[in-house]
This record gives structure tokens, C-alpha cells and sequence, in this order.
């Protein structure tokens, strides 16, 4: 059973806890389940990784059977974040067939390395069998909670207004840690998730193939069931990703693009990225990209004191956006390890916001979440892990050049 090799969550060990962390995080134990493994000198099948249908192939190609009923706990699995009463729930017959399926699958969650919460916002790391760690973030919401998900630990693309990008690329994720998330966050943290956005550490066209692999995995009807137009992508202005986007991904997915500038000479000075797709590269990308009638996009816009915060910015980033299905998401700058910038004063937000309200775009301006515990948008980032690794040379070799 189940039991056999997924104990009841129990506390994480002190010594695993991260510093400025409170007690109290969780972690699955897992030791039985390898040895199962090793004595049968195959690899687990890692239910995390799988769609319902994949899952099902994986698991008749090693038993040579079982596909119907490994549907079913791929179901309970997803569903209800158990497969506690599965062996009950079949036939007698089949109750052999479940134990080996039980037998042969990876159930295991990454370890938690920790917790913090500000208010009704949650951000969680989880550490997984490499000793690195992701950042997630749960936040509360009008339309419910959202929760932020990370595609790599750290970021290579260098924007300045964010932490993460402080820590250079450590390595991509894979898709059952990004959906390991989500899991955790539903069935261990209780989390009513509604939406999730891939703003957490990381670009995710950087590691496009396991993010939309994970995308997969969380719009699985009968899984964890999200429906794509509850999902965001963000970009930082990743033309070559937004050209794939279009050419494979469900419309209903959304596209979130940083834009943060109202021209080239800004925006390079801040996002390197512009060094290879300029601003006109990126427009005609985002225009390519809503001609498809059901796509529209979330300009995203950090507002930095004297940078790009002005009524005039705001006209141009007004003339900019012209003729673009594009609702904009202004965000005040979020303090950071080492402060580079300064967030605008209220007064200038507000007109800011007044101004492309005026000029006939539906704008918000967002409100700062989770800053005390560095939860907010370019906060993430574990600044001393990148230290870390210099010392010993432990740094991905994939790179995207972004220079022109």
C-alpha cells in the first residue's frame, strides 16, 4: 500500500531548515520505495513527470499491462492528492496489479526547505535531490489564489530590477519539480490554487520544453485539471519563444511580456535582453502573436523613480502598445538585497496610472504582496547560493547569447 512507502508528512529535520526560515516545513520520506527500486534494478516511473495518458503507456510498457487502472490512480492521485483506498476500490482481482503499479511509480515530493508568510501570502522553497532549491509564492487575490511558480533556479537574463537575475542561471528545472509546485501547494499547504502565473525565478522560454511539458501536465482534464486560460506565461521579451508559443500552444494560454520601457535606450539600460530583440523586434512579435482572435496580452511594467516613471514615458508607452490586444499591469519596484533603484512616490504611481487609463487602456496598478519576507515581483532569489556555487564552478553551461 501506499502507506508502505510514503510515510504521513513528518517535520522537516532542523538541519535541513534555511536560515530566516520559521520551523515547520514538510517533506515525504521515500527510503523504502528505493530500496523496492533498487532490488528490482529498474527506475521508478515519476508520476510527476506524466500526463494521464503517458503515465498509463509507462506503466503497461513496464508490466505489460494495467493501463485502464493506472488511468484510475493517476486519477486519485492528482485528484485528491492520495491513492489511500485504491487497492480497496478495485476488484480482487486487479488488487495485485494496483500493488505493482504502487510498486513501480515515484510518488516522492521534493523536500521543503522552508516557509514564510506576511499576511495571507506564502512563499515556500522547495529543495530538491541536488540540494537546490525553488521558489514559489502563493497570493492571495480578488478573482482567488494564484500561485507563482519558478522554471529554473535562478536567471541568466540579467534584468536589473530583479533579484533573481543577480544569481545568473543555476540550472533549468524539470517538469515534475515545476509541477511538484503546484502539488505541494494544493495537497500539503491546502491551497485553493486558481490561477498560476510563471513569474516566480527563472524565463521560461529559456527552459520552453519542460515548462510546456509541465503545462501539459497541469491542464490534464482528469488530473490536476487547470484550464489553460488559468495559466500565464511571462516573458521577458524572448521573441523566438513567443514565435513558438504561437505555433504550438493553446490560445486560451496566456502571454504576460515585461515590457518596462517605453523605448530602446531605457529598456536595454535595464533588460539585456533588448540587446538582441529590440523593441520593434518584440512589437512585431506580440502582433503576430494576437492575430490569432482569442490572444491578447499582459504588458507588464515595473515603474522605477526617475527611470521610466514620467507622463511623457507614459505617452510613449501609450503609442507603443498601439494597435496591441494588451491589458497593462504596472508595478511599483520592490526593494531588493541591494538597491539599485527606488520605487515612484504615490502621487506619480496614481498619474501613471491615470494617464494610460486616459489614453484608453484598461490598466492596473498592483499592489505590493509579500515584500517583508521578499515574495514580491523581482524579490525571489538566493543571492548567497550563487556565492555558493562560484566558490565550486556549479553553474548550468546553457546560455542564450543576448548580445547583438
Amino acid at each position: 500500500m501506499l502507506a508502505d512507502f510514503i510515510s504521513p508528512i513528518a517535520p522537516i529535520a532542523q538541519s535541513d531548515r534555511v536560515p530566516g526560515f520559521e520551523p515547520g516545513g514538510y517533506r515525504f520520506k521515500s527510503c523504502s520505495v528505493r530500496i523496492l527500486y533498487f532490488m528490482q534494478d529498474v527506475s521508478p516511473i515519476s508520476i510527476f513527470q506524466h500526463t494521464q495518458k503517458s503515465y498509463a503507456e509507462a506503466v503497461a510498457a513496464r508490466l505489460g499491462r494495467g493501463r485502464q487502472h493506472a488511468m484510475l490512480l493517476y486519477a486519485k492521485w492528482f485528484q485528491e492528492g492520495t491513492v489511500e483506498g485504491l487497492r480497496e476500490a478495485v476488484e480482487p482481482q486487479a488488487v495485485k496489479l494496483v500493488d505493482e503499479m504502487l510498486g513501480t511509480t515515484d510518488f516522492v515530493l521534493p523536500g521543503v526547505a522552508g516557509e514564510r508568510l506576511e499576511g495571507e501570502t506564502k512563499k515556500f522553497l522547495l529543495r530538491f535531490s541536488d540540494g537546490l532549491e525553488s521558489e514559489s509564492v502563493l497570493i492571495p487575490m480578488e478573482s482567488g489564489t494564484t500561485l507563482c511558480l519558478s522554471s529554473q533556479v535562478g536567471c541568466q537574463m540579467g534584468c536589473a530590477f530583479c533579484e533573481t537575475g543577480r544569481m545568473g542561471l543555476v540550472r533549468h528545472l524539470k517538469r515534475d519539480e515545476i509541477v511538484a509546485q503546484v502539488f505541494y501547494a494544493r495537497f500539503v499547504l491546502g491551497a485553493a490554487v486558481r490561477n498560476i502565473v510563471f513569474m516566480g525565478m527563472g524565463e521560461p522560454f529559456d527552459n520552453y520544453d519542460e515548462v510546456m511539458g509541465a503545462v501539459r501536465i497541469l491542464t490534464e482534464p482528469s488530473g490536476l485539471g487547470f484550464g489553460p486560460s488559468r495559466i500565464t506565461i511571462s516573458t521577458s521579451g524572448r521573441v523566438d519563444g513567443i514565435y513558438r508559443m504561437i505555433e504550438d500552444a493553446d490560445p486560451a494560454l496566456n502571454l504576460a511580456v515585461s515590457v518596462n520601457a517605453p523605448c530602446d535606450e531605457v529598456r536595454t539600460r535595464i533588460m539585456p535582453v533588448n540587446r538582441k530583440w529590440n523593441m520593434a523586434a518584440l512589437k512585431k512579435a506580440m502582433q503576430d502573436y494576437c492575430a490569432h482572435p482569442r490572444r491578447e496580452i499582459f504588458a507588464e511594467y515595473v515603474l522605477i523613480q526617475g527611470v521610466n516613471d514620467s507622463l511623457e514615458q507614459a505617452d510613449m508607452l501609450a503609442e507603443y502598445l498601439q494597435g496591441l490586444r494588451v491589458k497593462v499591469n504596472l508595478i511599483p519596484y520592490n526593494p531588493q538585497s541591494k538597491d539599485r533603484f527606488a520605487p515612484p512616490s504615490h502621487e506619480v504611481r496614481e498619474n501613471f496610472l491615470k494617464r494610460m487609463r486616459d489614453l484608453g487602456y484598461q490598466t492596473l496598478l498592483r499592489g505590493a504582496k509579500g515584500q517583508k519576507i521578499m515574495a514580491a515581483c523581482g524579490q525571489l532569489g538566493n543571492v548567497q547560493l550563487r556565492k555558493q556555487l562560484r566558490k565550486v564552478g556549479q553553474f548550468s553551461s546553457e546560455k542564450v547569447d543576448c548580445e547583438t
